[in-house]
């Protein structure tokens, strides 16, 4: 039976019961944070003996927590806002400005609507999964004449085809390879600083640009990608006032309905190590057993360092469990550490998927992609086509496809933001399972 999760608070001292939140050393912890990743918070959760501590990061003032209680606050108090809650690069390659994300109030629910029908609807999941099972087995033909395959690439790369036919834009490379690593690469860099992340920037430049023209050549006609598609959706939204998206904002949420889906790809690799670590699972998928598919990639979910953090600000000043926030505070939850909760998940670092943990339960306590109700929160609406495109991704490696692990280094750094294995997984000897 699913575990049961109570909201989490209890744990906080004497004083931050009062109202006084304890300070983790040293004057600034940017450092910290680089060096410890995704246990950040968690770690001086622990050592606090707290769920909410007071830091400073890039010597501004932060707020520190993580459980349910927190998770509750930062995904359903009103008087929070994103605005201004995420460092600028993270917020340019993510986000950026004048996206859903950096919305509120009517404004931020009436723009959500729109990608809760587009990304939630069981015929349009049903659809991109059918596309990403068909890129995939494309890419197998090329897998066996390949000395070695490296799966986050590829896998990014049969997202990319996938949710451009999906979304009905059309490639501006013949392969789809360029954007593919465009697309990840927004990801893969959103934690790093030099070089790497300037490139970054400058490919997600390109491809605002790309999208633009897209857009302006379906509103005027030269480029019909169907009534039914994102493209179609976000080019002719309307805001509340009935005026159409400006041609850079709608660009920025075709964006992000792309890079998410390509995202996933970090799943599928974190999917298939699991896969690795004991191969009943694949003997077990392989005879059937699809009712048991999606609590194994639930599990993945919950255990995967996927996103560390999440953050807001508060729009004037509130109080939460006797906790008084000013107005403009900077608040981050700790996603991993809630996913990691021994008190809210038994044994939090096992493999458990008989947990049977769902992203329907819209809680605070199961939280990869953020908490709350969908529709109304800023919870990612793209859980459903996260999942359904895992469930594919395990009926893919232990179905269609024979294949080896060799010795690599598989391990992950949680100081690494997006975490991966080392390897990024390669396999070898592929060929279709007959």
């Amino acid at each position: 039976m699913p575990e049961n999760r109570q909201p989490t608070g209890e744990r906080s001292t004497a004083a931050a019961r009062a109202g006084a939140i304890p300070r983790a050393p040293p004057f600034d912890a940017t450092l910290r944070l680089l060096e410890e990743g995704y246990p950040f918070i968690s770690n001086r959760c622990e050592r606090l003996r707290t769920d909410v501590f007071r830091t400073r990061l890039v010597l501004r003032d932060v707020v520190c927590m993580r459980g349910s209680a927190a998770a509750a606050l930062l995904y359903g108090h009103p008087d929070l806002t994103r605005v201004g809650a995420m460092p600028a690069t993270a917020l340019w390659l993510l986000q950026d400005v004048g996206s859903v994300q950096q919305l509120d109030g009517e404004a931020h629910r009436h723009r959500k609507a729109m990608f809760v029908e587009l990304l939630m609807q069981p015929r349009a999941v049903d659809r991109l999964v059918h596309l990403f099972r068909d890129a995939w087995l494309e890419r197998l033909t090329a897998w066996q004449s390949m000395r070695q395959v490296t799966l986050l690439p590829e896998a990014s790369l049969i997202l990319t085809r996938a949710v451009c036919r999906w979304a009905g834009v059309p490639l501006p490379d013949q392969n789809g390879s360029r954007t593919a690593k465009d697309l990840a690469g927004m990801i893969d860099n959103t934690g790093r600083f030099g070089p790497r992340l300037w490139i970054a920037l400058s490919r997600r430049d390109r491809a605002e640009r790309w999208l633009q023209q897209i857009i302006e050549n379906v509103r005027a006609g030269r480029w019909n990608p169907g009534p039914e598609t994102a493209l179609h959706a976000v080019a002719f939204h309307r805001d509340p006032e009935g005026d159409m998206l400006d041609i850079r904002d709608a660009a920025v949420e075709m964006l992000n309905i792309l890079r998410p889906v390509v995202a996933i790809g970090r799943f599928i690799v974190f999917t298939a190590l699991e896969l690795s670590r004991d191969e009943l699972w694949c003997h077990l998928f392989q005879g059937g057993n699809d009712e048991l598919i999606e609590d194994f990639v639930e599990e993945v979910r919950r255990t995967a360092p996927f996103f560390p953090f999440i953050g807001a600000r508060a729009k004037k000043a509130i109080e939460w469990e006797g906790h008084g926030f000013p107005q403009g505070q900077w608040l981050l939850l700790d996603l991993y550490g809630t996913n990691h909760d021994p008190r809210l998940f038994k044994e939090p670092q096992e493999f458990r998927p008989q947990r049977q943990l769902s992203w329907r339960q819209q809680d605070y306590a199961f939280i990869p992609q953020g908490a709350g109700d969908t529709a109304t929160t800023h919870r990612c609406p793209g859980e459903a086509i996260t999942v359904e495109i895992m469930k594919e991704s395990v009926r893919l490696l232990c179905r269609e496809m024979d294949y080896r692990v060799p010795a690599q280094d598989l391990s992950v750094r949680l100081n690494r933001i997006p975490a991966q294995p080392e390897s990024g997984f390669i396999i070898d000897q592929v060929q279709p399972r007959r």
